[in-house]
This record gives structure tokens, C-alpha cells and sequence, in this order.
């Protein structure tokens, strides 16, 4: 199982942090440690002064894919889920000052929480699901899907292209601006529309 991520896929966040706005998705890679499950804590690394928070809403793919023609896309998955995008933007921007990749900033240990997953069948239309993240109670992201810049389907049809998908993969897709700083003993809590998905502290 790999987890692919989508970056700068709303317009406004890659606003946030001074980015262009891209043409084509700008895809990163976790590995299978990163994931972080069943709410668990996460606890905050010593490398890092500056962990940010980024909700996203998870994709996970159902069957095997290669060039998948976009149009055919939605048959490659059949659940969604919440999930966060931890980062460690001090080492983020370090790396991006000399051109370096970002695995240490994006791939670290439990940088990778997700929620259980549920039927997309639930949602009437996967363009227009709201999603947010409060962080001790106050609103710090809300998004909907239908700001992001390239859609569930495109993405899988794009990534496809150069990386075989396989069933159990998951792809992050994206967070909306808001993105802030968390601190120990913060306590964060997911929601998918009115359904609270992801409830856990930073230790």
C-alpha cells in the first residue's frame, strides 16, 4: 500500500503559503508508516518547532489501474474517508530554499492520520461534499470538494499515468486554506459533512 498526496490542490492555500497556483497536480509520496489510525494520538516530533495541520479527504483505490482514461476514473474507487496531512513546514521551507525534496517535512512517522472510511455512495454528489477540521473547538479549515482544482476523477487518471494504482492505495487529496501550527495538548476534530470523522490530541 502506498499513499500518493495531492499539493496546492485549492486555490487559496497554495495562496497561504505564496505558492503558484498550479496547472497539473503536484503529487508527493508517505510511506505506509506514516498512517495513523483508530484516533490515536499523535505525538509531535522533536525535529520539528512548526507541525501544521492540513484536512483532506481521502481516496481509496478499489482496483488495480494503469492510464485510467478520466472518464472511467469513479470505477477505481468506491470509499472516502478524512484525513491529515501533518507537516513540518520549517523543514518544508528549509528544503524548498535549496530546491531539496520534501520527504522529511511530509513522510515522517504518523504524519498521516485517516479516518474509518465510508461508501461514497453516502454522498449525493462527491463535487459537493463539506468538509472541516476544528482545532479545540474553534473552526480552523472548512473546505468542498467543489474548490478543488482537479477533481477525484482527474486525479486518478493523472497519477495513473505514471504510477501504478493498486487496490488498498490511498490519495490525499488536497487541503483548503487555514493551515496553521498545532501544540501539544491540542485536541482536533474531522469532520465530513456533519459527521465527526477524526477526534484526537497532540501529545
Amino acid at each position: 500500500m502506498k499513499i500518493i498526496a495531492i499539493g496546492r490542490n485549492y486555490a487559496e492555500h497554495a495562496k497561504e503559503l505564496n505558492n503558484p497556483v498550479p496547472g497539473v497536480p503536484v503529487i508527493f509520496m508517505k510511506p505506509d508508516t506514516a498512517l495513523l489510525k483508530d484516533n490515536k494520538p499523535f505525538y509531535h516530533p522533536d525535529f520539528s518547532e512548526d507541525i501544521h495541520h492540513e484536512i483532506e479527504i481521502v481516496i481509496k483505490i478499489s482496483k488495480e489501474g494503469k492510464h485510467v482514461n478520466e472518464k472511467f476514473a469513479q470505477n477505481y474507487f468506491e470509499e472516502i474517508a478524512l484525513g491529515v496531512d501533518f507537516t513540518a513546514r520549517d523543514i518544508q521551507s528549509r528544503h524548498k530554499e535549496k530546491g531539496l525534496p520534501w520527504e522529511l517535512a511530509k513522510a515522517f512517522d504518523n504524519s498521516a492520520p485517516v479516518s474509518a472510511f465510508v461508501p461514497k455512495t453516502q454522498f449525493a454528489d462527491l463535487k459537493n461534499i463539506n468538509f472541516k477540521l476544528d482545532v479545540n473547538g474553534q473552526s480552523r479549515q472548512a473546505g468542498n470538494t467543489s474548490n478543488m482544482l482537479f477533481s477525484f476523477e482527474y486525479i486518478i487518471a493523472f497519477v495513473s499515468k505514471y504510477i501504478t494504482l493498486k487496490k488498498g492505495d490511498l490519495i490525499y487529496t488536497g487541503t483548503p486554506q487555514g493551515v496553521a501550527k498545532v501544540n501539544v495538548g491540542d485536541k482536533l476534530e474531522g469532520y465530513l459533512e456533519d459527521v465527526k470523522m477524526l477526534d484526537f490530541y497532540i501529545k
